[in-house]
């Protein structure tokens, strides 16, 4: 009895240990929860006996006027916005440093900010985001904790409308995330060139640690942030910093006191939280801080009409009324009398209802198919698909073998024919960018609704055009039939047209004359090789700098046969409906509709003289007299004026007499008869002897051709468009009121003969 008596003692005393250690560790009943309109909990207080420990001080500043909470003492200027418990964070207010310059450009109203945070706390790197603001910007974040830390961000534009409102992807405004653990931070901001060049619209820089949700950039922040001094951001807070599992072993200090909490460990920093647990609510922290939800009270927890609550500490349950059972689920309650017959009658319809679905889903879809295979075989036809069939087995001699294409294969080929990868668009169809299977990159020609009646010559052309094997023609590697219009596959070619090159000013000045010269030789090798070594003679019919594309080492491509023809080997001429772009068509073919291959010879005189003299074919921004270049040229050479009309750059190089001889060249190929202009073969001879015979060495041309290229990989880069006969026009569709403008275009030229 003794003993027992003994050990009664030894018990009572320990609980009032901890009753006491409890009672030393919970707010006394006098403290003030609230400062103005913000409710203050344990562990955070007002005065001492209020709060957990020093850390969680809140002190309520009535300097202003207005009771303030600020975070620790009476020197702290972090003011308090908001305190969660069941997230662990504090909102507060962070300083936004500025970098500002007058109109003189001198420094005025430069603040740079730094913060630090009692311990237990750190800033949230889940809810806050580094942000800077202004078009000649740089700022830095220099931060310490668990670890140091530094990282920056630019921001920059050159006008007021190049902003998006929203976004802060480095137009005007720059966001990126903080680093885990850091619980002080610097911050600086500076300017590249003192806003010299924005200042009208944007004489300040930026920058501030704000809270992601609270901050959404607006291009009147650009110059009204000079009025801002405070931005909300998000702290993260914690109890010690111990875990869970080693708190939990010294009961005196470990904060979660009720009786229904739970302990996590906090994931920014050391030490831990607490919640009160699933189905209690309140606070955790006290000792009789979590109190019972009665989900009862929520009319949606149970069914009234069928089902009763019953509530108990930390759940609840909804029981059956009398005369309805449990549907074996426990989701709902059925009346007892009806149960079997409701369930049959229920699995007899969901049973009736689903085979109805399936067989319709399937009926519907075979259906479809079946659709979809007729309509592609009703296009492969009509297409001239048979045709093709039946000719490609006497025509297996090229280089790489003419495929015909599946609608799928190109249509995944080109995401459905996405919009952001059309290359370009003409009178002639649609080129869009395209991946085969086998990642070879491709160009996809959608062609326009072509006439019936041409379908032999299609079929003919597609042929024909699978067997050239010439490295200055764009190869067609295969078509597809089954669509409503043909679609053709070409190779890639990847610098863009001639076009670009010759009237883009960056890049023409890297077009030097040996590159025009041997480009001009291989379009003329090209266009001579479709006159005289095809199996059938081609007239391009199009021929024009933009339908002439470069590769990455300037080497020419002919592409774009749309508008081409097939001279049958007993005719030297056709009849046909006048197609072609102003300002290269051949006046002769104009006004008589007869296309003979010097009609090509007369284009590609005018692609020469672009060459020469870097000035666009047709151009309503030049005099009248002037606005045909073909005209304007040969009148230059007539009055010996032709050195002040080539680009300045080529004159500067010195090839003078090689200069006139291209020039004189290109004159002849404008003549106005076209008996009177040389053939291709002519031409493209003459000009492989010049590049041949040219005063420039070819090692010093190769010289020139690496550098240029180490300059283009290095510089800016350019994007292109591919012109697939955008100007193209035929006399039949010419607007009314416009024939007295294209006659004048198309004026005969005297050229001196």
């Amino acid at each position: 009895m003794a003993l027992h008596g003994m050990l009664l003692q030894q018990k009572l005393l320990l609980g009032a240990l901890i009753l006491a250690a409890t009672a030393a560790s919970q707010p006394h009943s006098g403290c003030n929860n609230t400062c103005g309109n913000l409710t203050i909990p344990y562990p955070f207080g007002t005065s001492e006996g209020c709060y957990l420990d020093p850390s969680f001080l809140i002190t309520c500043n009535y300097l202003s006027g207005i009771p303030t909470p600020f975070l620790g003492d009476k020197t702290s200027n972090i003011p308090v916005l908001d305190i969660s418990l069941l997230d662990g964070e504090l909102r507060v207010s962070s300083f936004v440093a500025r970098d500002c310059y007058n109109e003189s450009g001198l420094p005025v109203n430069r603040l740079y900010t730094s913060f630090e945070l009692m311990q237990y706390f750190y800033f949230s790197y889940t809810r806050n985001k580094f942000t800077v603001v202004g078009c000649d910007t740089y700022a830095f974040i220099k931060g310490s904790g668990e670890r140091n830390y530094t990282t920056g961000c630019t921001a920059y534009c050159d006008r007021i409308d190049s902003v998006v409102n929203g976004s802060c992807s480095g137009l005007g405004c720059c966001q990126t995330s903080i680093a885990e653990g850091i619980w002080d931070y610097t911050l600086s901001v500076s300017s590249y060139n003192n806003y010299s060049e924005v200042r009208s619209f944007n004489p300040c820089g930026f920058v501030f640690l704000v809270e992601e949700e609270a901050y959404n950039f607006s291009s009147l922040d650009l110059q009204q942030l000079q009025n801002k001094k405070e931005v909300p951001m998000v702290l993260d807070w914690a109890v010690g910093n111990e875990t869970c599992e080693y708190a939990k072993g010294n009961m005196t200090s470990y904060a979660c006191k009720a009786e229904y909490s739970e302990c996590y460990n906090s994931t920014n920093g050391a030490g831990y939280r607490c919640n009160c647990t699933k189905g209690f609510q309140g606070n955790p922290y006290l000792y009789d801080g979590c109190t019972d939800i009665d989900e009862c009270k929520n009319p949606k927890s149970c069914n009234n009409e069928t089902q009763i609550c019953s509530n108990f500490p930390g759940d609840f349950k909804c029981s059956c009324r009398e005369g309805y059972e449990d549907d074996g689920r426990g989701t709902s309650c059925l009346a007892k009398l009806n149960q079997s017959k409701v369930i049959t009658f229920a699995l007899g319809i969901s049973i009736s209802l689903l085979a109805l679905v399936v067989a319709g889903s399937w009926i519907s879809w075979a259906l479809k198919r079946r659709k979809l295979l007729k309509l592609k075989e009703k296009f492969f036809k009509q297409n001239g698909g048979l045709m093709l069939q039946q000719r490609l087995p006497s025509h297996r001699g090229s280089v790489e073998t003419n495929k015909i294409f599946s609608a799928e294969e190109l249509k995944k080929a080109t995401n459905n024919y996405d919009k952001s990868i059309v290359l370009g668009q003409g009178c002639y169809g649609t080129v869009y960018k395209g991946v085969l299977p086998d990642n070879k990159v491709v160009a996809i020609k959608k062609s326009k609704i072509s006439d019936q009646s041409q379908i032999e010559q299609f079929i003919n052309e597609v042929i024909v055009l699978t067997q050239i094997n010439h490295r200055n023609v764009v190869k067609l590697l295969g078509c597809c039939l089954e669509t409503e219009v043909p679609l053709l596959v070409y190779e890639f070619i990847t610098n863009g047209t001639l076009s670009d090159h010759i009237h883009n000013e960056s890049l023409s000045s890297l077009l030097s004359w040996e590159k025009r010269l041997k480009i001009a030789a291989e379009i003329a090798g090209a266009l001579a090789y479709l006159h005289s070594s095809t199996s059938m003679p081609i007239i391009h019919r199009d021929v024009k700098t933009t339908n002439i594309l470069l590769d990455d080492n300037y080497m020419a491509k002919v592409s774009d046969f749309g508008a081409s023809k097939l001279v049958p080997l007993d005719q030297t001429q056709l009849t046909t409906l006048v197609q072609g772009t102003f300002g290269y068509l051949d006046p002769e073919y104009f006004h008589t509709s007869q296309l003979t291959e010097k009609s090509d010879v007369y284009s590609f005189g005018v692609v020469v003289a672009e060459l020469l003299t870097g000035k666009e074919a047709l151009s309503f921004n030049r005099p009248e007299s002037d606005r045909n270049l073909a005209m304007y040229f040969v009148s230059a050479i007539k009055e010996d004026r032709l050195l002040q009309i080539l680009e300045d750059h080529i004159v500067k190089e010195g090839n003078i007499e090689e200069l006139k001889e291209v020039a004189n060249l290109a004159k002849r190929c404008l003549r106005v008869r076209g008996e009177d202009r040389p053939s291709m073969k002519e031409v493209a001879m003459e000009l492989e002897g010049l590049t041949i015979m040219g005063k420039h060495p070819w090692g010093k041309a190769d010289l020139h051709m690496e550098e240029t290229e180490y300059l283009l990989n290095n510089g800016p880069s350019h994007s292109f468009s591919i012109d697939v006969g955008i100007g193209c026009s035929s006399t039949a569709n010419t607007p009314i009121g416009y024939d007295s403008m294209m006659n004048q275009v198309l004026k005969p030229v005297d050229d001196g003969r």
